[in-house]
């Protein structure tokens, strides 16, 4: 890094953490980068389901063990993400070895097991844990998105995975972690679920708002008019996958090998204007993370188009900052 460029997360230290989600492959690629400007990271896909309890007695957690000692080494928090997901979870524990469907009981136990032995794992050494991912539906008419964890135990599948995750480390704060979160019909049906949690004595501490968005929206009045609902709530509010595309979801164009001085001067205009309303909030706002650290690494060049480069990151694909970067840079040092 230049000596003249500012540490990110230096510059934010008296407000929230300053985040990215990371992998083995990047902590490598990327380390001057990540250690430079982030003090928190939380792993890509190392301590989902799949990836660390692949078989009922098999546990993998090598590569989870590399992200931690990582974080260890450089003084960093780490988010946890994420331990009830409908995607990317062992079809064993959906299924007997007789292939019968497991009932409520069992699914419990194994739930409860998985929780225990991931969380366990690390226990006083991850802050906060996504502990129920994309559990809301995005269809209007429709309050749960259906999976197996809803059709085999029921509704209270949430309530009982936070209890689990409260006994298996009592100190670690315990989210709720969605995506299209502003969007307002989404949005209210997040907080009727976490709102009925918390009246159920549930131990939720908090909500995390993805943050996947775009050059061109959601505006800035619907993610303030959602942040400032879930803060009502009492709880803790921490952005966690953070990315702006370059590219509308609808727009499939594949023709492009750079940004266009146009999409980088709304990515410019739109970063310092979100992290203007960040700020508005530190009161409530912990923590944000970014789903990534520089332009070479981003899941966005496999969606919505399979192979096309997108450009989401404060930070270039040559590691270098952008001026997106220095608009935050200069809002942060006038505030």
């Amino acid at each position: 890094m230049n000596e003249y460029t500012p540490s990110l997360c230096n510059l934010f230290a008296k407000n929230f953490y300053i985040g990215a989600a990371v992998t083995p492959f990047t902590i490598k690629q990327q380390e001057e980068l990540i250690t430079t400007h982030f003090n928190s990271i939380t792993a890509e896909n190392e301590m989902k389901f799949v990836s660390v309890h692949p078989s009922e007695d098999e546990y993998t957690f090598e590569k989870a063990d590399t992200l931690m000692a990582f974080a260890k080494e450089n003084d960093m928090h780490v988010r946890g993400h994420t331990l009830i997901w409908h995607n990317q979870t062992s079809d064993w524990i959906f299924e007997n070895k007789d292939g019968s469907t497991p009932t409520r009981d069992q699914l419990l136990t194994r739930m409860k097991t998985h929780i225990h032995k991931v969380m366990g794992r690390y226990k006083g050494e991850i802050y906060a844990w996504d502990v129920v991912n994309e559990a809301i539906s995005d269809k209007e008419d429709e309050f749960l998105r259906p999976s197996k964890w809803l059709e085999i135990i029921g509704e209270d599948f949430i309530a009982k995975a936070f209890e689990f995750a409260r006994e298996a480390d009592p100190h670690a704060q315990l989210f709720y972690n969605d995506y299209n979160e502003v969007n307002p019909i989404k949005r209210d049906k997040i907080f009727k679920l976490v709102q009925s949690l918390k009246e159920q004595g549930v131990p939720i501490d908090g909500i995390g708002l993805q943050g996947h968005w775009s050059i061109y929206g959601p505006s800035i009045d619907l993610i303030r008019e959602a942040m400032k609902k879930y803060a009502s709530l009492g709880v803790r509010l921490h952005v966690t996958e953070l990315d702006l595309s370059v590219f509308d979801h609808e727009d499939k164009r594949t023709d492009l090998t750079k940004p266009t001085n146009e999409m980088l001067s709304l990515q410019t205009e739109r970063y310092r204007d979100i992290f203007q309303l960040f700020l508005e909030h530190r009161t409530h706002l912990e923590s944000v993370t970014f789903w990534g650290a520089a332009d070479d690494y981003t899941w966005l060049d496999h969606f919505p188009v399979r192979g096309r480069k997108n450009w989401p990151f404060l930070f270039d694909e040559n590691h270098l900052p952008k001026q997106s970067f220095h608009e935050i840079v200069k809002l942060q040092q006038k505030s």
